[in-house]
């Protein structure tokens, strides 16, 4: 793993911080320091929820312009496969992810954010895909998970203009879960993925699980994938102690262990 993505785990939540300043461009070698530092993450049963950050500053300002400029066709068809496949790993974590967003989270930079479970933007950030003011569209996720998450016509109205969007209509919309003051926006989502990090993370990973498959096959094959999912939840200990912490002690009172 190198220097431009940081892991630092404190408890059960471990922070991965971009460290690319001054923007944290999405370059070829953040791209794999990222997949290396999200496999690390994926590894560590003692981590059980995440937090994506760019620093106090901004969050990612998105791909690196300088490095695409020259680049042929054949070259950024490979090239665009990897900023993918760096992205997709964040959003294959079985782990809560949430990211905090001060700042620009443009172009790759939203496209990372939307790898996340939930985001937290502060007062003054601004997002937006402005890839087509460059002549180009999203790449790494930008015109598939966007419109998953505020619908097609919202998607396309970002997509098309290139604007950005700042924190209340980012909320608006459903592109921000949360905002706060900029100074406590890697504080309020600290505090979040450290209350999904106390879950049970067995379930947790079954339901984020089960939510995406949602999203790319129909009802009855999705209905079908939640039901065997939630039978195997019984054969779980966190199961059995939250059941039991419910009967004797009432709700939300279970300690989980994540087995």
């Amino acid at each position: 793993m190198g220097e431009l993505v940081l892991v630092e785990t404190e408890q059960a939540v471990a922070t991965v911080r971009l460290n690319r300043p001054p923007m944290n461009a999405l370059s070829a070698e953040l791209q794999a320091d990222l997949a290396a530092a999200v496999a690390r993450v994926a590894d560590d049963d003692a981590i059980r929820a995440v937090v994506l950050y760019g620093g106090e500053k901004l969050f990612a300002a998105g791909a690196d312009i300088k490095e695409m400029s020259e680049a042929s066709y054949a070259q950024m068809t490979e090239r665009s496969g990897r900023l993918q496949a760096a992205l997709n790993a964040v959003a294959a974590l079985s782990k809560p992810v949430v990211a905090a967003v001060t700042g620009y989270a443009l172009g790759g930079g939203l496209e990372l954010a939307l790898c996340a479970d939930s985001r937290v933007l502060g007062e003054s950030a601004k997002v937006g895909q402005p890839e087509i003011l460059l002549g180009l569209i999203p790449g790494a996720g930008g015109t598939q998970r966007l419109p998953r998450l505020i619908g097609p016509a919202k998607a396309k109205d970002l997509i098309f203009s290139g604007r950005f969007v700042g924190a209340a209509e980012a909320l608006e919309i459903g592109l921000a879960d949360k905002v706060v003051p900029d100074d406590q926006v890697y504080q309020a989502a600290r505090e979040l993925a450290a209350r999904f990090a106390t879950g049970p993370a067995l379930a947790l990973a079954a339901a984020k699980q089960s939510i995406e498959i949602a999203l790319d096959t129909d009802l009855a094959t999705g209905l079908e994938y939640e039901r065997v999912s939630f039978a195997g939840m019984f054969a779980t200990e966190d199961a059995r102690s939250g059941m039991r912490s419910f009967l004797e002690n009432g709700p939300g009172k279970a300690t989980f262990n994540g087995r």
